[in-house]
C-alpha cells in the first residue's frame, strides 16, 4: 500500500510511528529545534520508540489542526495534551516540517515544540 506524504507526515505527528520506518530514509535527520537533533534512520527509530513508550504510559490527546502540502514537503500543527490520573501532565503545540526525497522517504523533519506545564485537574 502506498502512502501519501500527507498521511505518512500526519501519522508520525500523531504519534503512529510503528508502520511509518520504511518512509524514512537512511541518512535522515530530524532536529527538535531548541532540544535535539537525531541523525540516521536508527536514531530517529529509537527516539520514536521511546517517545512511543511514553504516549502508552499516559492518556493522549492529539489534535490536528492545519496540514500544508506543496510538493514533496508537509508541515502538520497540532496539539497533543498527556494526561495521568485525570490530571494535565503536560500540553504541547507543535508544527512539524517534513521533507521528502525522491526515493518517496522522509529526508528531513523540523519540529517546532511549545510546552506548557501545568497540573491541572480536568474534573
Amino acid at each position: 500500500m502506498t502512502m501519501r506524504y500527507k498521511d505518512i507526515s500526519t501519522a508520525f505527528s500523531n504519534g503512529a510511528f510503528e508502520n511509518l520506518y520504511e518512509f524514512i530514509a537512511d541518512n535522515a535527520v530530524w532536529i527538535v529545534v531548541e532540544e535535539n537533533t537525531f541523525t540516521g534512520k536508527q536514531a530517529i527509530v529509537d527516539n520514536c520508540k521511546q517517545v512511543s513508550n511514553y504516549i502508552n504510559s499516559v492518556t493522549t490527546k492529539f489534535e490536528t489542526i492545519n496540514i500544508i502540502e506543496e510538493g514533496k514537503i508537509v508541515v502538520v500543527n497540532g496539539t497533543a495534551e498527556f494526561l495521568k490520573n485525570n490530571k494535565r501532565i503536560s500540553f504541547v503545540s507543535a508544527c512539524d516540517l517534513y521533507e521528502f526525497n525522491d526515493k518517496d522517504q522522509i529526508q528531513k523533519i523540523t519540529s517546532y515544540c511549545i510546552q506548557q506545564s501545568k497540573n491541572i485537574r480536568l474534573d
